[in-house]
């Protein structure tokens, strides 16, 4: 009796939980809260076939509780024998031809939308100028960080992703190691990211960012690729057309020198005559040339640092001293394996979080 007791209780528990976790849904990651058309279609296709898979449940229960209640023994007898249905055309005919039907109603749907976000022709459409008249954007997945580059505008970000609202952007995929998986729930996805060839594919984004309690959406690594594949993590920033604009032509400005004492310190730590970080980071978002290290060009306006972690000095000072310990298995070495040995004073670091913090090309 108190097994039963202690069953129903976890049942009623794991319920409870239930109903609450179905209210935790985020606008920034939740495929429940599509912010795109590709999430739109996708969700679409999902509220289908629940509710196929609920008409199906709800039918085969119908007909198991009146089995129960009609054909009970108490009330039939011991000695009564069902009706024998075997060979019914009737019958065969029902249970052949609702299951055709049901896989009718979710393959049609299904096989179009499949074909329809798959189709990538406009990508190379040019205007009249020569130039693409869709955004392309080139996504090099790498341990364990992303690189987006943008080709028509000769410009490459790490991190975060900024793209223009209301329009098609079209995606290039490829790894620069092993196997990644773009994925940016809120908006669609999500795509392989191999190291032998280029996936293509198309996001649309209805809403601005800056709408969002955190200001981004947010994007995430969905292939088990290693020690911190679930910290592989990136940002997604959407603004309107002309915003973005304003974006690009900051990108492709010359990078502004520090300022104040303690960032040109930083500065001159992370040139060639100090710790040589630019070797691996650029700090220029006017590049298209893959580097080892991500983009730095934009460090001081992003939201998280090493993907993860959130932005303040604090935590950059953290992961600079020991990367691997915030990030398991990533390719940036510590920063006394740089400096001869000896670990960065409290001033060093000092100095370079204030010079990476003052890299932006945001107003």
């Amino acid at each position: 009796m108190m097994k039963g007791i202690k069953k129903w209780r976890l049942f009623a528990l794991m319920t409870t939980l239930l109903v609450f976790l179905a209210g935790c849904g985020r606008e920034e990651i939740s495929t429940l809260i599509p912010a795109g058309k590709v999430a739109q279609d996708q969700f679409n296709l999902l509220i289908l076939s629940s509710v196929v898979m609920l008409f199906v449940i709800i039918v085969v229960s119908i007909i198991f509780v009146l089995a129960i209640v009609k054909f009970r023994r108490s009330k039939m007898g011991e000695d009564m024998i069902p009706e024998q249905v075997e060979g019914s055309a009737r019958l065969e005919f029902i249970w052949t031809a609702v299951p055709i039907v049901l896989l009718l109603i979710l393959a049609v749907p299904t096989v179009y939308s499949t074909f329809d976000l798959a189709d990538v022709t406009s990508m190379d459409v040019q205007a009249e100028d020569g130039n693409s008249t869709h955004l392309t954007v080139n996504v090099t997945g790498k341990l364990y960080w992303w690189e987006f580059e943008y080709p028509e505008q000769g410009i490459t970000t790490a991190q975060e992703l900024v793209v223009p609202t209301d329009e098609r952007v079209y995606f290039n995929l490829i790894s620069a190691d092993i196997k990644h998986s773009f994925w940016i729930p809120s908006i669609g996805g999500k795509l392989d990211v191999n190291p032998e060839n280029v996936n293509t594919f198309y996001l649309e984004f209805d809403q601005e960012s800056s709408e969002l309690e955190d200001g981004v959406f947010y994007g995430k690594c969905a292939e088990l690729c290693g020690p911190s594949h679930a910290l592989m993590d990136f940002k997604v920033k959407s603004v309107d057309r002309e915003e973005f604009d304003q974006w690009v032509t900051a990108m492709q400005a010359e990078p502004t020198p520090a300022e104040g004492a303690l960032a040109q310190q930083g500065e001159e730590l992370f040139g060639q005559d100090g710790l040589a970080c630019i070797s691996c980071h650029a700090t220029s978002g006017a590049v298209t040339a893959s580097g080892v290290g991500p983009n730095m060009a934009t460090f001081g306006d992003r939201n998280r640092v090493a993907g993860y972690l959130e932005h303040n000095e604090e935590n950059l000072k953290n992961w600079i001293a020991d990367p691997q310990e915030y990030k398991p298995g990533n390719l940036m070495p510590d920063a006394a394996s740089l400096n001869g040995g000896n670990e960065l004073t409290d001033q060093e670091l000092d100095a370079l979080a204030a010079y990476l913090m003052g890299l932006s090309v945001e107003e």
